[in-house]
């Protein structure tokens, strides 16, 4: 008896290793995720599946799928009130166009109009001033919400609209939540404000989702919204010193606002843990000529759409790419991409901070520097204080705005989302905007890596093994 049962827990321990390895292979994308999962669930009988089923197995991913399965799809009805003119792009960027569309299913949209706004000196009274003028809804999330003058005024503001009739809601990013030790935006149930938090972590396998984190920024006041990579946080004021922090956020108006507005109820209803079920399409007013496009990347949509479309936009290119980007830890596709580009003879110009926030990724980042240097891409560091804009332009009409940075977590990870614009002179105002900062930094040359120490490579080479995991 003793033997037989032996016999039977040695066969379920077995089959439980080559069940967990079967579902790592049909499940996980990256070859490397799936090589690593089933190794360990093989290798290790008792423990790897554990591991597996607490870690490896997205409980994120199944919510997501669910959540978007159950959400309302408006009506052709509801949809034909409103329908907007097609939108047709120059023959020089229907590549580009064509390329989003296929990747992103989403719709490009005319008559916009989108506003940069430099540093929080700009960024945070327009959003005031939105927020105060509002008279319908107000929801806003954001990953950081710190505390401080701006966050308190923040909470002073959405409180007041609140009280006055509004309906306000505002998501907090559960791991960005721990970045502030005072919390201000716990204040805000007090004054009417519905309060979420995106998967805060916990000590129980549903809460242990540290990695998975809602990036997104978006602040929608009626008609208006605001869209980029800027937090709430005091440091984006008066960016000046060793703790500043310089940053873009745009405002947006016309039909994107609509947009915008749905990709927040969409994220609500995940955080909530429930559809919203009054998912109306709610008609936004032409104002302006951008044409534009949302990229919603994350949980759900099966795909790692960011990552496919910068890789896809990069080759499409014939003249100039411009990139600003506070973390580089481009994927092994976009390193591709990116070397092609430069060997074809396109102008790659790649703006990042001199002294980053987050040390071990620019370590990571300079071991992979040689490969671009060698294609003839050319990149260099911009002087304090450090820089946290995001942006993508390419050629003459084409850019690209939101809260994704070009390293694993925003590409594989996070819940991102972006803004593909159709704008020449828009195109033409972050073009020199980049330009401007390249012209006061430091351009990364091979002699400037040549100079390195060995024990620094060691360190570089170290940072960049474990980048998938930074």
């Amino acid at each position: 008896m003793s033997t037989a049962l032996e016999t039977l827990v040695i066969l379920v321990v077995h089959g439980c290793s080559w069940l967990a390895a079967c579902h790592a292979l049909l499940r996980k994308r990256d070859p490397r995720s799936a090589l690593g999962w089933t190794v360990t669930c093989l290798l290790l009988p008792a423990v790897g599946p554990a591991i597996y089923a607490l870690f490896g197995i997205s409980r994120a991913e199944h919510r997501a799928n669910k959540l978007l399965n159950q959400l309302p799809v408006p009506s052709d009805e509801s949809v034909s009130l409103h329908v907007l003119p097609p939108a047709t792009v120059s023959p020089e960027d229907a590549a580009l166009e064509r390329l989003g569309e296929c990747l992103t299913n989403q719709p490009l949209l005319p008559g916009n109009t989108v506003v940069p706004l430099i540093d929080g000196d700009e960024a945070y009274p327009a959003m005031i001033t939105a927020m105060e003028e509002a008279t319908q809804e107000i929801f806003l999330t954001t990953y950081l919400f710190k505390a401080g003058a701006v966050g308190d005024e923040f909470v002073d503001v959405l409180g007041r609209a609140a009280k006055r009739g509004v309906d306000v809601r505002v998501l907090i990013d559960g791991f960005g939540a721990l970045y502030s030790l005072r919390k201000p935006w716990k204040r805000l149930p007090g004054h009417g404000v519905r309060l979420a938090r995106f998967l805060p972590p916990g000590l129980i396998p549903k809460g242990l989702s540290v990695n998975l984190r809602n990036h997104r920024k978006i602040l929608v006041c009626d008609n208006t919204a605001f869209t980029g990579g800027m937090n709430i946080a005091d440091e984006n004021t008066h960016p000046e010193g060793t703790h500043g922090v310089r940053d873009v956020h745009f405002r947006c108006r016309g039909p994107v606002v609509a947009e915008l507005r749905n990709s927040f109820l969409r994220i609500w209803g995940y955080a909530c843990g429930d559809a919203p079920h009054a998912f109306i399409h709610r008609h936004v007013p032409p104002e302006g000529d951008s044409l534009c496009r949302l990229v919603i990347d994350g949980l759900g949509s099966g795909t790692d759409t960011l990552n496919d479309l910068y890789c896809g936009l990069i080759s499409a290119a014939k003249g100039v790419v411009r990139i600003m980007t506070p973390y580089f830890l481009p994927s092994h596709e976009l390193m591709a991409a990116l070397c092609s580009a430069g060997y074809r003879g396109v102008d790659v110009r790649v703006a990042l901070p001199r002294k980053n926030n987050l040390p071990y990724v620019h370590w990571g980042m300079l071991r992979l520097l040689p490969q671009l240097l060698k294609a003839g891409v050319r990149v260099w560091l911009q002087p304090g204080p450090f820089v946290h804009t995001k942006l993508l332009t390419i050629d003459g009409g084409y850019s690209q705005v939101g809260s994704a940075n070009l390293d694993p977590r925003s590409l594989r990870l996070n819940f991102e989302l972006n803004m593909e614009v159709f704008d020449r002179p828009l195109h033409d105002r972050l073009a020199a905007h980049i330009d401007d900062a390249i012209s006061r930094s430091q351009e990364i040359t091979p002699r400037y890596l040549e100079r390195q120490s060995m024990p620094q490579r060691l360190r570089n080479a170290a940072c960049w093994i474990f980048s998938p995991y930074l």
